[in-house]
Parts: structure tokens; C-alpha cells; sequence
């Protein structure tokens, strides 16, 4: 525990918020884990401004088990700190600073037990993945996804380590980013009837997404393991407009949506689609709403009775869970790594917040899972 606390201290240090190099961590882990004998392959993105980690000790092998973290974390501007974020500072239990919950605490302590696992004989393979860009959409691991599969072998399981306060998660929605570019006409706003305002054409726009949400929620898919049982549409973002007396030709909308495993993401999309072509038919060809991807990931949905959920539940003593948020874990499962979710930490209580902190009693129940895990390896 006291090494993983050093590490964690040395991890926080690292501002490595998403609009940031991670290269300084990259490189700390990369000493780390050379130094304990580890095969480590580093995996920059195409800027070489960032960078992802794959290393591995024991038997050149598949089988074994993958533990799998991300570097980055969010912002800290706007919110009202009480103490340096990127510094590791103690209260009691409870450990605060940027990332100690989302997901720097997991990342400790999986290079800690990397450190214990240094010191044995292993018969399988313990495989460790460190992505970048995660808090952006997973766009980190979907660029590396690419290299990673002939590295990765066929892992026998993989935790993920996002926060579940050690439950153990077997699914969670997956999501599609997308921007709208919308085109209208400019004129003066005394003349606004004669013009159509591009803002008038987001609104429609806006209201025909309500519409899909409204029938997602009545009719679509649902599973009630979630605290929102269907696949969603949310807009979180508009732009408009220059001046008040001018009709806005521009606008742009930013929204999501984030499906259960049951609804065909590519269903969804075809509908989003069909759903910005009818809004322009209605204005004569003088409107025009372009659709363009900023980021998805895969969901997750794992089976209760698959071997990796059993034993991740004895090692950890959770029990099942869905969460709200979104991982990487879809990505793993989908190169055919049964793939489970489990981590210290409350993303609702701590999660993206000011102050945010992590308990040294979650780092001790995950330290223990992750020991129990190597010991599996043995």
C-alpha cells in the first residue's frame, strides 16, 4: 500500500487533463515498469504528442489477465477547488487531487501489484493498458485499437478499472458524438419572414431529436438494470446568430446519443439521419443540416454466467452492477476479451467534481482484488 501511495502521489503531480501532453506520465510508467522487467511497447498517437502503453511479464502467451486504465483527466477551470488539484494532499481517509477517483487511484494500484507480480514466477501473462483521450469520447483506445490487437493476445479476462466502488459492472450504454452543421439564409431581421433563419431550422431540428427520445423511451429497448432503462438523445450545445438585427445563416449543434446493447447504434444513426433530412424538406431546398461524428464507443454487456464476472465477484467481493457512464471496456470485449468494470472510487460522488478524492478503503479492497488476481497468474 505504502508504494501505490507513492505512485499515486507521483501520478496526480502529472497534469495530463485532455487538451495536455501525457508524454511525462508515458514516461514515468515506462521506467517503472522497464525497470521490473516488463516488455513494454509504447503507442504514440499521430501528433506524438500523446501516447498509450502496453506491457506485459511472464510467459509471451495468451491467456492471462489485462488490467486497463486511462492517463487523462478532466479540467479543473471553472470549479471551485479548497487545495491544489494536481497535488496529492490527505484528510483523514480520504486522498484528494485531480484523477484520484477517475482513474489515477486504479492506476496505483495496478502498477503496484505490477510491482509485486516483478518479484514472481508467473505461468500466465499479466497484461497491462494504459490509454490517453479517454475522457474526450474513448478517442484514445480507438486510435490504438489498430496496433493493440496483435499485442493483446487473447487475454482470459480484462478489468477495467473506471470507478464502481469495487462492484463488479457487466454493462454500460455506448454512445455516438456528432456535430450539426446547419445552413440557412442571412437577410435583415425587419425582412425575417423572407429569409429562413438557421436558427429556426436547429430548433426544428432539436424538436424532431425530442421526438426520437420521446419514442426511445415508449417504445424502444429497455433494461431496467439502469437508472435511465432506454437509449437516450441529449443536445447539450447551440450556436447562432451574430447580431440581433441580422438573420442567423449559420448555426451548430452539438448532441449524443447513448444506446443499450439491445438498440443497433447504426439503427439509431440512420434515424438521426432521416430525422435532419425531413426537417430541411420543408424549406424548399434553401436548408441544409450536415451531419458529422466527433466520437463513439461500444457498449458493454457482458453475461452474468461468464467465468471473468465469477471470479472478478471473489476477488473483489462485489456484487453486479450497470453503470451510467461510459468505458473503454466495449472496445476489449470487442476484440473478444471478456471484459468486466470494477475500481475504486463513486463517479457520482467524486467523479468530474471539485475536491475530488478517493478513500485509502477503496485503494485497500482494490489493492486486495488486484493481488488475488496475480496470485491467479502463479
Amino acid at each position: 500500500m505504502t508504494l501505490s501511495l507513492e505512485i499515486l502521489d507521483r501520478l496526480i503531480a502529472f497534469n495530463t487533463v485532455s487538451n495536455r501532453s501525457n508524454l511525462d506520465l508515458v514516461s514515468y510508467v515506462e521506467d517503472f515498469l522497464r525497470a521490473r522487467q516488463f516488455r513494454v511497447h509504447r503507442i504514440p498517437d499521430l501528433t506524438q504528442e500523446k501516447a498509450g502503453l502496453y506491457a506485459e511479464i511472464g510467459p509471451q502467451a495468451d491467456g492471462g489477465i489485462l488490467l486497463s486504465a486511462h492517463s487523462d483527466v478532466v479540467p479543473v477551470e471553472g470549479q471551485a477547488w479548497s487545495r491544489a488539484p494536481f497535488q496529492l494532499t490527505r484528510d483523514g481517509d480520504r486522498l484528494f487531487g485531480r484523477g484520484t477517483t477517475d482513474m489515477k487511484g486504479f492506476l496505483a494500484e495496478m502498477l503496484g501489484v505490477a510491482d509485486l507480480a516483478s518479484g514472481k514466477t508467473l505461468k500466465a501473462p499479466l497484461k497491462l493498458l494504459i490509454s490517453y483521450d479517454e475522457e474526450i469520447g474513448c478517442v484514445g483506445i480507438g486510435r490504438m485499437k489498430d496496433r493493440l490487437k496483435p499485442l493483446l493476445g487473447r487475454p482470459e479476462m480484462a478489468i477495467v478499472g473506471e470507478p464502481t466502488e469495487m462492484q463488479v459492472a457487466v454493462g454500460h450504454k455506448g454512445k455516438r458524438a456528432y456535430k450539426a452543421k446547419i445552413t440557412g439564409q442571412a437577410g435583415h431581421s425587419a425582412l425575417a419572414p423572407r429569409f429562413v433563419s438557421a436558427l429556426h431550422i436547429a430548433v426544428d431540428y432539436v424538436a424532431a431529436l425530442r421526438a426520437l427520445q420521446d419514442g426511445l423511451e415508449q417504445y424502444g429497448s429497455r433494461d431496467d438494470s439502469y437508472d435511465v432503462p432506454y437509449s437516450t438523445i441529449h443536445v447539450g450545445r447551440m450556436r447562432s446568430g451574430s447580431a440581433l438585427n441580422i438573420v442567423p445563416d449559420s448555426a451548430e449543434m452539438l448532441f449524443e446519443f447513448r444506446h443499450l446493447a439491445e438498440d443497433e447504434p447504426d439503427c439509431l444513426a440512420h434515424r438521426i439521419t432521416e430525422a435532419a433530412n425531413a426537417v430541411t424538406a420543408h424549406y424548399a431546398q434553401v436548408a441544409n443540416i450536415e451531419l458529422h461524428s466527433l466520437a463513439a464507443y461500444p457498449g458493454l454487456a457482458i453475461p452474468l454466467t461468464n467465468a471473468a464476472v465469477t471470479l472478478a465477484r471473489k476477488w473483489s467481493g462485489g456484487q453486479t452492477c450497470k453503470v451510467a457512464f461510459g468505458t473503454e471496456a466495449g472496445f476489449l470485449s470487442d476484440l473478444g476479451i471478456p471484459t468486466v468494470v470494477c475500481g475504486p472510487g463513486s463517479m457520482a460522488d467524486q467523479g468530474h467534481k471539485p475536491d475530488e478524492y478517493i478513500s485509502q478503503k477503496q485503494l485497500i479492497k482494490c489493492s486486495q482484488m488486484l493481488v488475488k488476481a496475480v496470485g491467479k497468474l502463479l
